[in-house]
């Protein structure tokens, strides 16, 4: 359903075509600049129309460094999801700053590969027009220089100079390598593949945008590429002169032309974010020096590791995430994981599994492989940014909400239901949402340990309160064994399930998506649906597929609304 799809991400196709358009423009009005100012009509008589290529693709570089790094301003994302005039619509678009990151760095990339290539062929150009085969009027412009008071226009100063050797020592060269490099790290390493098994790689690597901004600003100063000066071309008449230059210094209607280089101009573009930037590092190390209390540590059988933290001015909100850091184990890396805590709660909580490097460090340094827990006092010094604002958090925007959780995608979940419960506890607290529909997808039994008694409590208030409509629960088991097959059909009988505890049973398998989305779309005719995910980018596809099928063409009618957990 194409109309669709195109109807629920209209603001996000919009925003893709400005930024487009934004590039198309900047592309083609400086390409055409370029070919046509009288200004640069001798270089392109030595470069041709590379020039122009070089030049149009350097622009579109600034506009796109230029946004770049707003996206991963977490700070500044979470302050305008959180501010009055940001609604609904708007917050789903902040909730896509990382999808909106990575579409700029192409952006980038593409313009770093045109500018490079197009740099190279000038770099040959100017080579070549010291050649025999060179036209006169190229080796009367590349001779230009040698005398005194005498500005030049090519760089290479003669056809038996290492051209290579030559560029490497200029400043544009050297920043240009540096920045080539810089990126080809950057992007490398951010492949999912990278990201997911060696996350401190793609960490490190990550920051050498530094070093791409720093050569980015410093590398206009190599003026490469010259022009003829504005006062030279008020006595060099250029359309005369380009085909008399045999006449130049004896006709006083051809003196010779001086040249000059443009005044660097990336820096106009980037300071506003890299200021930005700076600034939203210094919320972080203010933050990284805020004392965290670690209260409760809590080692789940199921190789998670639960963390009960508190802090001095923390406020959150159902479903917000923060960033940790462990000064012990790095002294620069910083890793998301979403509350698991509700806001009603006297601390803040998260849980961690153990998929890596890092998550692997802090297992051991608070001793959750140990059969006796170390003293507080032993344990490491943890610094907390946050919390920040998420796609989770907009599940009380909704009249009707599913929530979708594959494995430990489940924690913002936890702390949303945790809300629930305390919200329903206080008569007091009105719920905007009327129902919601909750699936978790997990490998292992032993995953539900710490998450069950949570749903039993809610079970038992929505039983006792007259409102077991209200929350709909699906937990499929993926993984079992035999032995476990042979215990669960013993037991079916029972009035709780044998793996949870719960009046509810669990499914095993994987859900018919199909199936339950035309069951949720059928309990409510007309009304606008929430869609929360948390897990894998396969089934996260999937899901924006079935939003998209069983969503009405009618704006008036059943309407889901999709929006993805990442960070």
């Amino acid at each position: 359903k194409m109309g669709i799809w195109i109807l629920n991400e209209s603001l996000s196709i919009l925003l893709v075509l400005l930024w487009l358009g934004m590039n198309f423009y900047l592309f083609t009005n400086t390409f055409f600049w370029y070919e046509s100012e009288d200004a640069y009509l001798y270089t392109r008589v030595m470069l041709g129309s590379a020039l122009a290529w070089a030049r149009a693709s350097a622009a579109c570089l600034n506009f796109n460094c230029l946004l770049i790094l707003l996206p991963v301003s977490r700070n500044l994302i979470s302050f305008l999801r959180g501010s009055f005039c940001c609604r609904t619509i708007l917050r789903r678009q902040l909730d896509k700053n990382i999808t909106f990151h990575k579409m700029i760095a192409y952006g980038v990339a593409v313009n770093a590969t045109i500018h490079i290539i197009a740099h190279l062929v000038n770099i040959e150009q100017f080579h070549l027009s010291h050649s025999k085969q060179a036209g006169d009027l190229r080796k009367k412009l590349s001779g230009i220089g040698g005398n005194p008071n005498e500005s030049y226009l090519n760089p290479i100063r003669s056809y038996d100079t290492n051209t290579l050797a030559e560029i490497l020592r200029s400043i544009a060269g050297v920043t240009g390598l540096l920045i080539t490099v810089s990126l080809i790290l950057i992007m490398t390493s951010s492949t999912e593949t990278i990201r997911r098994s060696f996350y401190e790689v793609f960490w490190y690597t990550h920051h050498l945008f530094i070093v791409f901004f720093a050569g980015l600003v410093i590398h206009g100063m190599g003026h490469l590429i010259r022009g003829q000066t504005n006062q030279s071309l008020l006595v060099h008449n250029v359309s005369y002169c380009k085909d008399h230059y045999w006449e130049w210094e004896r006709s006083a209607q051809c003196p010779l032309p001086q040249f000059s280089g443009n005044s660097p101009s990336a820096w106009k573009w980037v300071l506003g974010p890299v200021i930005l930037h700076i600034y939203e590092r210094m919320i972080r190390l203010w933050r990284f020096r805020q004392e965290v209390v670690i209260t409760k540590v809590v080692s789940h059988s199921s190789g998670v590791l639960e963390l009960q933290l508190k802090k001095r001015g923390f406020k959150m909100e159902p479903g917000q995430y923060i960033f940790l850091q462990c000064p012990a184990i790095s002294q620069l890396e910083w890793h998301p994981f979403t509350l698991t805590s509700a806001p009603e709660d006297d601390f803040f909580s998260v849980h961690i599994r153990s998929v890596g490097n890092w998550t692997e460090a802090i297992f051991r340094a608070f001793g959750a492989h140990e059969e006796t827990y170390k003293e507080p006092w032993k344990l490491p010094r943890l610094a907390v940014d946050g919390p920040l604002g998420a796609a989770v958090t907009d599940v009380f925007q909704y009249p009707i909400s599913v929530c979708i959780a594959a494995g430990i995608g489940v924690t913002p979940f936890a702390s949303i239901l945790k809300s629930i419960w305390y919200k329903n506890s206080n008569l007091n607290t009105p719920l905007k949402v009327e129902k919601v529909y909750f699936y978790w997808i997990c490998r292992d039994p032993s995953a539900f340990e710490w998450f069950a008694d949570l749903l039993c409590l809610l079970e038992a208030q929505m039983a006792k309160k007259g409102k077991a409509y209200f929350l709909s629960y699906h937990i499929f088991l993926t993984d079992w064994d035999e032995s476990q097959a042979t215990h669960i059909a013993l037991h079916y009988e029972k009035k709780v399930d044998v793996i949870t505890g719960l009046r509810q049973k669990t499914f095993y398998g994987r859900p018919n998506w199909d199936t339950e989305f035309k069951q949720i779309a059928e309990n409510h005719p007309g009304n606008r649906i929430g869609v929360f995910f948390c897990g894998s980018k396969t089934l996260s596809q999937n899901l924006q597929k079935m939003c998209n099928r069983y969503s009405s063409t009618d704006p008036r009618g059943i309407q889901f609304y999709y929006n993805k957990e990442s960070f």
